[in-house]
């Protein structure tokens, strides 16, 4: 190593140097440690987890072997701790500079994607280069939600200006459009958890509610019988206007409301059968009546409760779950992969997870609450928006209170994609958040 004395004479060198040891230092300082330790926990329970889902003692028995799932998962954890320090280095103004870069970038991505992706399970999600897979649908979450921040950063939605409305729309519509296109309807729904981000910022609270009414009444209307459903809800409007006779006074508001009500339910039929395609019509009569075709359609949601319920309290313990061992539940090292907690571990284990990941999800809200900037604020409740959105329903799916749809568990599921995708989402608030006492200093 060359001594002080003769990095002097190299003054380029030394400035260089300098300014690395201060800029890890400030990193070291000023990153939340809380988040990294949970981040960490997560990645390393996923692998270990992804290991028992494929764990075979003949053929596969070490989880270093980079033949199976949990050697190529481990290649990607370290290319994920490459990609967390190239976040953290870069200067953290060029988010906010180079969002809407970034997000022109991931559209051309789908663009191409769209077009020159090979089908893989009737999906056109994947580019392919050489041996490595990639999905673009996953890096374009981290995208939009730098764009909407970007673009947020610069309006006030509680003005309800309803041209800027369609344009922020139009930002978080086009990725999921293009999704769609390309046969993959899970990961294009979670782009509707960008709502919760812009209920925090000010947008009118009469869209959630009017998308959480659609959204209810669709499943109703697939559960139910639609004339006993719209019976329910006549007689709830009546009792509610007999009670609160006031409300006569507006009641061409209230006769359009129940109109657009009727609308939505008979339309449910027409849309079923007629505008979604035959997997995901599959999945839904899966989702309300798994029983109906055990040996079918509702194989996967079926088997993946068996392997939860018989894992009890504490489980089966670790690389002995029989589901696991004999393949009953597809997919269990990706989208079901929390069958393997439920069945070694239990409900003890996957409490564990939960509380896990509800800590990740709360500390990420406080990160994003004290930023002093509305791109930083506004990027936070994205990144809490879109885990949320994706622990909920893999969750849900794989003990049959959510579709299957899909999508992976967060920094848990195998794959390359997914987990550099939520590892950028996370780091960049992160590489936000160790700023955030410069951004004080000059707002003051």
């Amino acid at each position: 190593m060359e001594s002080l004395g003769k990095l002097a004479d190299k003054p380029g060198l030394f400035k260089l140097e300098t300014l690395m040891v201060r800029q890890g230092d400030r990193i070291s300082r000023n990153i939340d440690w809380i988040t990294v330790s949970l981040y960490a926990a997560l990645v390393i329970l996923g692998w270990i987890n992804v290991y028992a889902a494929v764990f075979n003692p003949d053929s596969h028995p070490s989880i270093f072997d980079f033949t199976m799932n949990s050697g190529k998962q481990l290649i990607w954890i370290g290319a994920a701790i490459v990609l967390i320090i190239v976040l953290l280095v870069i200067d953290y103004k060029a988010y906010d500079s180079f969002a809407y870069l970034i997000y022109a970038f991931t559209i051309f991505m789908l663009l191409v994607t769209l077009v020159l992706a090979t089908p893989i399970k009737g999906s056109r999600s994947w580019l392919v280069i050489g041996e490595l897979r990639l999905q673009p649908a996953e890096f374009a979450k981290f995208a939009t939600a730098l764009a909407v921040s970007k673009f947020m950063s610069n309006v006030d939605l509680q003005q309800q200006n309803w041209r800027d409305h369609a344009k922020l729309s139009a930002i978080t519509l086009l990725p999921p459009l293009l999704i769609i296109l390309s046969n993959e309807t899970g990961s294009a729904l979670v782009f509707g958890a960008f709502l919760l981000a812009f209920f925090r910022e000010g947008m009118s609270p009469i869209i959630l509610i009017i998308v959480a009414v659609v959204a209810a009444l669709f499943i109703l209307t697939l559960i139910f019988p639609k004339f006993y459903l719209i019976g329910v809800i006549t007689l709830l409007v009546g009792t509610y206007l007999w009670l609160n006779q006031r409300l006569l006074r507006k009641i061409k508001l209230i006769g359009l409301l129940y109109a657009a009500v009727v609308v939505i339910i008979f339309s449910v039929d027409f849309l079923v059968s007629n505008v979604l395609q035959p997997h995901q019509r599959s999945r839904i009569n899966a989702f309300i009546n798994p029983e109906a075709d055990p040996l079918g359609d509702g194989w996967n949601v079926i088997q993946s409760k068996i392997a939860i319920g018989s894992g009890g309290i504490l489980g089966k313990g670790f690389l002995q779950g029989t589901q696991t061992k004999f393949d009953f539940v597809p997919e269990q090292s990706t989208d079901f992969i929390f069958c393997t907690i439920g069945e070694e571990h239990g409900w003890l284990g996957s409490m564990l997870l939960i509380v896990l990941f509800m800590g990740l999800l709360t500390r990420i809200i406080f990160i994003a609450e004290r930023q002093k900037s509305v791109f930083g604020r506004t990027y936070g409740y994205c990144v809490a928006s879109i885990i949320f959105f994706h622990f909920l329903v893999n969750v849900g799916m794989t003990i049959g209170l959510a579709p299957v749809v899909g999508i992976p568990l967060p920094f848990f599921s195998y794959g390359g994609s997914s987990l550099w995708s939520f590892t950028i989402l996370l780091f960049i608030l992160l590489a936000l958040d160790t700023h955030r006492k410069q951004d004080l200093s000059r707002a003051i």
